[in-house]
């Protein structure tokens, strides 16, 4: 997915843009089931109102994200499109991990976590807090499908 020369593969992000996009429609419906929930309690409206549904919205974005890279590898979208969240040798990410990797998508900060992850040094298959946590996505089989790929050939 990534080259000795730092190149970025475009087609990998939007693989985990597409997979991304899955997994907050995932998220808009529970969160939208808890809003309307919430909204009796705040008092039909205003701004307070507002204020609510984005801070539920964000922290069930961070733990949709965190349980299931923890618990599951991968999201229900990330499954679907065939990736894995790992750490970068390989193993399962812990729970600690899982939460930094994830923090960027309360209130949408994960666009400057993608910007500086490519825009800097080091592999462009992760974003910025994937470095900092020491984990990484890769594409475990083909987009919906349930075999794995086909091994890469030898180095030459």
């Amino acid at each position: 997915m990534t080259t000795d020369t730092g190149q970025i593969d475009w087609g990998h992000w939007l693989i985990r843009l597409v997979a991304f996009i899955i997994d907050s429609i995932i998220v808009s419906i529970v969160a939208g089931i808890i809003l309307v929930i919430t909204a009796f309690a705040v008092v039909f409206g205003g701004f307070g109102y507002y204020l609510v549904f984005w801070l539920i919205a964000g922290i069930i974005y961070v733990l949709y994200f965190t349980l299931f890279d923890v618990y599951m590898g991968a999201t229900i979208g990330k499954r679907l499109l065939g990736l894995q969240v790992q750490m970068v040798n390989g193993g399962k990410v812990p729970f600690d991990k899982a939460l930094i990797r994830n923090l960027s998508k309360f209130f949408g900060l994960v666009i400057i976590d993608w910007l500086i992850g490519i825009l800097t040094p080091g592999d462009k298959r992760q974003k910025f807090s994937d470095r900092y946590a020491g984990t990484i996505v890769v594409q475990t089989k083909q987009p919906f499908t349930t075999a794995p790929p086909p091994p890469p050939p030898p180095p030459t």
